[in-house]
């Protein structure tokens, strides 16, 4: 049990499991020397990581904020910020930092920081937060502490502003983001806290099936005939149709859209904002995939391929553009090919690549809940 003297306040940043934990921990070695600087009054500060899924089996502002309550009480720290990936909403709203002065806590979402700069962006609002926690109280030490607003993360250029709190609450100050710019601000954090680049070395056997049909096709006196024969528009268009194809297929085959529960507004909003991160998660993943194989077909086809030969089947002569268009075309071939193999994938394989830990326990959530289709 920590118990803090009266120069040195004891922070404890509670993290969901995943990037949250990474982010807190990267915090934890540089934040105490950054708040003591900003706080004055030679006062140091503790700063400890707590990795815990303390947003499992539920959403709801109050419930977390009694869980964070809770768990400061018992461990005796001075000040809790707690972070997580998931989304949150209030009153129609998408949360940003939920703070209680009364009991030194504070709920932080990370999506609506963005999905650019999110280091940066988590460790300048913690840093408000917890000196907002710890400032001076209202006349005496018994005294709950005024709320302070918090002032460089909440400027005029950024989408977030202060939020509607309901008088049951525990939180006595909140923040929001509303407007295109806030909904774009949502929608990247949760693409970068599903971390779609993974979704390549997640999808091994739809991998391996495209770099079989790459490897055949970069072989096939047809293909090179045909890559000869279409023009820049064409092979944009083969591209486009092959990403599009494979990000579908994934979605519907491993049933990664989300249904709604519930048909209020509410509800739609946050439906439409869960698909639309599906939607980007995946491309982007299947992009990565894609550029990954242009590479791949490129070093084949510069090690396989005989000028002469080549040569003689399309009357063009085996140049730098001409490696490039294949290579290029072969791709979007290849890429048809890895979504027929991601057939042989398990759905929880999918998600596993595709989703963060939250999101995936916040979906295995709602498929107990409501009986969603069946895994394979």
């Amino acid at each position: 049990m920590r118990v803090s003297s009266q120069n040195v306040a004891v922070v404890a940043l509670l993290a969901d499991p995943d990037a949250p934990t990474e982010i807190a921990q990267h915090m934890a070695r540089i934040l105490p020397a950054r708040l003591a600087d900003e706080s004055g009054q030679g006062r140091r500060f503790d700063v400890e990581v707590v990795s815990e899924p303390f947003t499992a089996g539920t959403e709801d502002l109050s419930t977390l904020m009694r869980r964070i309550m809770d768990r400061g009480r018992a461990e005796h720290w001075d000040v809790v910020v707690a972070l997580t990936d998931l989304p949150l909403h209030s009153n129609g709203h998408k949360l940003v930092v939920d703070l209680s002065h009364e009991h030194g806590l504070a709920l932080l979402s990370l999506p609506p920081l963005g999905g650019l700069r999110l280091q940066t962006r988590a460790m300048r609002a913690v840093e408000e937060i917890v000196l907002s926690l710890t400032g001076p109280r209202a006349t005496g030490a018994e005294e709950p502490r005024r709320p302070q607003p918090l002032g460089r993360f909440v400027s005029r250029f950024a989408p977030i502003r202060p939020g509607p709190i309901g008088e049951e609450e525990i939180a006595d100050l909140r923040y929001v983001v509303g407007g295109p710019r806030g909904y774009l601000r949502v929608l990247g954090g949760m693409v970068r806290a599903n971390r779609p680049w993974r979704l390549v070395p997640g999808l091994s056997k739809a991998l391996a099936a495209a770099l079989a049909t790459g490897a055949i096709a970069s072989v096939n006196s047809t293909i090179w005939s045909l890559s000869e024969a279409l023009s820049t528009p064409r092979l944009v268009i083969a591209m486009v149709g092959s990403v599009t194809l494979m990000t579908g297929w994934l979605i519907v085959d491993a049933h990664l859209w989300h249904r709604s529960t519930d048909a209020s507004p509410e509800e739609r909003k946050r439906t439409s904002l869960y698909n639309a991160s599906t939607v980007m998660t995946v491309g982007i993943g299947v992009l990565v995939c894609y550029g990954g194989l242009i590479v791949i077909n490129l070093v084949w086809a510069l090690f396989i391929l005989n000028d002469r030969v080549f040569a003689s089947m399309t009357r063009s002569p085996l140049h730098a553009a001409e490696y490039w268009t294949l290579s290029w075309f072969v791709a979007s071939i290849a890429t048809v090919g890895g979504a027929l193999g991601s057939g042989f994938e398990s759905d929880e394989a999918i998600r596993a690549a595709a989703f963060s830990k939250r999101e995936q326990e916040r979906r295995a959530t709602l498929h107990d809940d409501h009986g969603d289709q069946p895994s394979k």
